[in-house]
């Protein structure tokens, strides 16, 4: 870009005499260019000293192509030769070209604002290096450094600084000071020598603070503040990157993690400033939703207001452009405060930048697309004028003059001519960001509700939630009565108000804290009215959102109400998030674990949130439980496997397949299944696998399905996944957890029992570990087709078996006699009921010889055999979907046996929606009449 063939706009001069004296100054600049330079010296005092100290490099730079980092290069080249006295003098001569450049680029129109804040920032960066890298190496040279432990290599002594605020985010103003912390990696250094090292670099640190930001008669480069760093009053100006990270986990405060959005290692050894900031990204970027900082950045708000007495309105004349309301503050803490609460789930979020941030928030639907776009247009025009400001005097202000005279030379490089109009646009501007910036920080939706009146008892149970671990600090006492009134309108909303006090009660007793899960409330009310749906209705969801209150965080992070993904969606997404947590700074195994989890509880409290509410019914619900089931199987598998195969080498031979049995390989669980797995492998001959540690195959497959179970049933941070059971397997609790594939063959042809082919009925390959021979590029591995294709082969051999139907009774009979011939209300356990129409259905399936799995299509496969009358068919589907109905609802109502009597008029209502009964009398006649029509069918065929 050539500044002399680039202007498209002019400032205007204020100064007639001080315009003609800067276009003298380039007497051959001519056109546009003399303009410029007039308009430009002629409002601003600072400038015309630029351009009359700097005109002969000036004449030639506005006919070179310079970009902004172009002109801050050729500006320090050659400057690491220089010795720390030489450097001051010649960093002060390039910060005035820079300077001097900028801004008429910026007047002219030849750059855009973020090329001049650009070509601000990268000389901010350059002389931080270099007044850094030369202060060392005196200390070097005079041999005040010790050298470095054995192996480690710093590069400059292992000293960084990190850029801050605008700085930190490429941002930085016309004359902006600069923020830094400055550490240094004691990692590097033997611990008798930190005393030395430690020493040495913060003489070099307050010698490069003097370099860049003392006024002597060449200026100064650039006014220096290293007060952001840890406990400034107590720590030195440098201080070791342990130390720091120390701070941040047992002290760190929120406008520290706000202030880390924007930090970037811009001097000295990069590679140890990424490190360190890798390290802390745990504390800036939360793992959930962090709602506590709406509430924090208020606070911080309003203390600013209070101590600049910015709490007036809004006249520009006087106006505090950064600080005051409607201003840049206001829009940088908007988008900052929505970054911190999602950027920790999503890292999409974490741009430093601002505008970029707004854009970032509105795409992934955290704002609006129009007010995204109209907050970027104000902080764009509200950093001009600061520039502006700034350029008359080269004053570090964002106040707006008060007066008219100083007030004119700022219109005037605005290239404007009518001070009142140019301020009634300035002042529209500040109003409209106060309006789109505003209701966020200061929340008074849920403050306006009343208080339901309440009887003595239900006061005392109120009164009882103070002694509770959630309510201990003040914070949350003053969180929680703010919400409070809306909290008790939502369940006083129940048909029975006191069971839903008594849920809520048991659901706030469970909570380990409340800050951040109060403050979630407070900014987005309609969750109170979602968890007063929870206790008026479903226990047992009420009390998986206190083990698990960070399942809220899905509710509002986007998606939660859209269509069901799809199984193959749902395994790429948690595979996605499974890889990138073990490839993570501060990730790893159990890092991943820990995920697989998280993820699983927000998946599973979505598929009960949209069953309770009658988004989805119950056959769907069963497929979308299953298909959490299987895709976090199908992604843990392989990950497990990796993580064996680190000590034990790859799987051997063609590697192992996992079956999902019973409501897993139907498809059909509910909100309190547990998984049945069988894990069968095919060594293809191989003897044992190849890796540090070597195992027997039969070992290694057991050990490997041991791991797996671990993955899945372990406690950890995060809770548990899932519940296993493996007692299908050949042999039950006897047999090997995982079995070859020629020994499942001849223990199903030769020894299995009937009960244990039913089972097969319903076996279906959820998860797959290929074996050391795959590869990249390689064939899909061959287990899962052989075992399906064995499946079937067994089903039709054995369910030729007359013993089928005799054993099929027996084992009625052996259920009835050990209790499980319920009665009652309860959809599972008796004659005609779940299990037994499932069993009949797997007994036509097995004599069919049908692949099917799920009941209703097992007695359609037994019809189409001739094995049940067409009109018996139907009676036991209808039964079935009925039992089903009742059955999944009432596991996602409570973990106890169904009893209408206890659930609470919000279950009953649930319940009597999802069998379509008009009332617990009409769905105990349906009951009955359904089970005993079952039950006779069933008792007729078993003989």
């Amino acid at each position: 870009m050539r500044l002399s063939t680039s202007i498209t706009r002019l400032p205007l001069a204020e100064d007639p005499a001080r315009a003609e004296g800067a276009a003298a100054s380039l007497p051959a600049a001519g056109g546009k260019l003399s303009a410029l330079i007039a308009g430009a010296g002629g409002s601003s005092p600072y400038l015309a000293g630029l351009i009359a100290g700097e005109s002969a490099w000036l004449s030639e730079a506005a006919d070179s192509d310079l970009t902004p980092a172009a002109l801050v290069a050729s500006g320090t080249a050659g400057f690491e030769a220089l010795s720390s006295a030489e450097l001051g003098p010649a960093l002060r001569q390039a910060k005035r070209r820079v300077a001097l450049f900028a801004a008429l680029a910026d007047l002219g129109g030849a750059w855009s604002l973020d090329e001049v804040t650009a070509a601000l920032t990268a000389l901010a960066d350059r002389a931080t290096d270099l007044a850094l890298r030369a202060h060392v190496g005196d200390e070097l040279r005079r041999g005040r450094l010790p050298a470095p432990r054995a192996g480690a290599s710093p590069d400059a002594a292992g000293i960084f600084a990190l850029a801050m605020g605008k700085m930190g985010a490429h941002e930085l103003n016309y004359s902006s000071d600069i923020d830094l912390i400055v550490l240094y990696d004691d990692a590097a250094y033997a611990p008798e020598d930190q005393h030395d090292v430690r020493a040495a670099l913060i003489r070099a640190t307050r010698k490069a603070a003097a370099t860049l930001s003392d006024l002597t008669a060449q200026g100064y480069v650039f006014r220096t503040d290293l007060r952001l760093r840890p406990d400034p009053s107590v720590t030195p100006v440098c201080i070791s990157a342990s130390a720091a990270l120390g701070y941040y986990e047992a002290e760190g405060r929120s406008w520290e993690r706000a202030a880390y959005i924007k930090a970037r290692p811009c001097a000295g050894d990069l590679a140890a400033g990424a490190r360190f900031l890798a390290a802390l990204r745990p504390f800036i970027w939360r793992r959930h939703l962090d709602f506590a900082t709406v509430e924090d950045t208020h606070e911080m708000r309003r203390r600013i207001r209070d101590h600049k007495g910015l709490h007036g309105g809004i006249q520009a004349p006087g106006h505090d452009l950064k600080l005051g309301r409607g201003g840049i503050r206001e829009i940088e803490f908007f988008a900052q405060t929505r970054q911190l609460i999602a950027g920790g789930r999503d890292p999409d979020l974490r741009s430093r930048r601002t505008v970029e941030a707004l854009a970032a928030l509105a795409e992934k639907g955290w704002i609006p697309g129009d007010v995204a776009a109209e907050l970027s247009a104000h902080y764009r025009e509200h950093r001009e004028i600061e520039h502006r400001i700034q350029m008359v005097n080269d004053a570090q202000t964002h106040v707006v003059p008060a007066t008219a005279a100083a007030l004119a030379p700022v219109v005037a490089l605005s290239g404007e001519t009518e001070p009142a109009a140019w301020c009634a646009r300035l002042e529209s501007r500040l109003q409209r960001v106060e309006a789109l910036t505003g209701d966020f920080f200061a929340p008074t939706a849920v403050q306006t509700t009343a208080r339901p009146e309440l009887t003595d008892e239900q006061a005392a149970v109120v009164e009882g939630w103070q002694r509770y671990p959630a309510l201990r600090s003040a914070r949350a006492r003053h969180l929680f009565g703010r919400i409070e009134p809306q909290v008790l309108a939502s369940l006083f909303r129940a048909a029975r108000p006191d069971e839903a006090l008594a849920r809520f009660d048991s659901f706030l007793r469970g909570l380990p804290a409340g800050v951040q899960l109060f403050s979630m409330f407070e900014s987005n009310p309609s969750l109170i009215d979602l968890l007063g749906d929870i206790c008026a209705t479903s226990p047992a969801l009420a009390a998986y959102l206190a083990r698990h209150p960070e399942v809220l965080d899905a509710v509002i992070a986007g998606r939660f109400f859209a269509p069901w993904p799809g199984l193959a969606a749902l395994r790429a997404g948690l595979a996605g998030l499974l890889d990138g947590t073990m490839t993570a700074a501060e990730g790893g195994y159990e890092r991943a674990l820990d995920a697989a989890r998280r993820w699983a509880h927000e998946w599973q409290f979505r598929v009960g949130v949209h069953h309770l509410r009658g988004l989805i019914e119950a056959e769907q619900a069963g497929q979308h439980y299953a298909d959490l089931a299987e895709a976090a199987l199908a992604a843990l598998a392989p990950l497990v496997a990796a993580e064996f195969a680190r000590r034990h080498g790859p799987a051997p031979g063609v590697g192992a397949a996992v079956l999902g049995m019973g409501s897993l390989g139907a498809r059909q669980m509910n909100a309190l299944s547990d998984l049945d797995l069988l894990v069968i492998y095919d060594a293809d001959g191989a003897e044992a696998s190849d890796g540090a540690k070597p195992l027997a195959t039969r070992a290694y497959y057991a050990r490997l399905t041991q791991a797996l179970l671990a993955a899945l049933t372990a406690p950890t941070a995060a809770g548990r996944l899932y519940q296993v059971d493996m007692r299908l397997r050949p042999s039950g609790r006897q047999g090997p957890v995982a079995t070859s594939i020629g020994a499942f063959r001849d223990y199903q042809i030769n020894e299995a029992w009937t009960w244990e082919h039913l089972a097969l009925t319903r076996a279906r390959v959820v998860a797959v570990i290929p074996g050391g021979g795959g590869g990249a590029g390689a064939p899909p591995p061959r287990c899962p087709a052989r075992i399906e294709t064995l499946r079937q082969e067994i089903l039709v051999q054995r369910g030729r078996d007359p013993r089928v139907m005799p054993d099929f009774q027996q084992m009625r009979e052996r259920i009835a006699a050990a209790g499980g011939d319920a009665a009652g209300w309860a959809p599972r356990a008796g004659r005609g009921r779940l299990q037994d129409i499932e069993l009949y259905a797997q007994t036509l399936a097995l004599r069919a010889g049908s692949a099917s799995r799920r009941a209703p299509m097992q007695i359609r496969a037994g019809l189409k055999a001739g094995l049940v009358a067409a009109a018996d068919a139907e009676v036991l589907v209808r039964a079935h979907e009925f039992l089903w109905r009742l059955h999944c609802g009432a596991r996602l109502l409570s973990e106890r046996p169904l009893d209408l009597a206890t659930i609470g008029q919000g279950g009953q209502e649930f319940l009597l929606r999802e069998t379509g009964a008009e009332d617990a009398a009409a769905l105990s006649a349906r009951l009955d009449e359904l089970t005993e029509a079952a039950g006779r069918i069933i008792d007729a065929a078993a003989g």
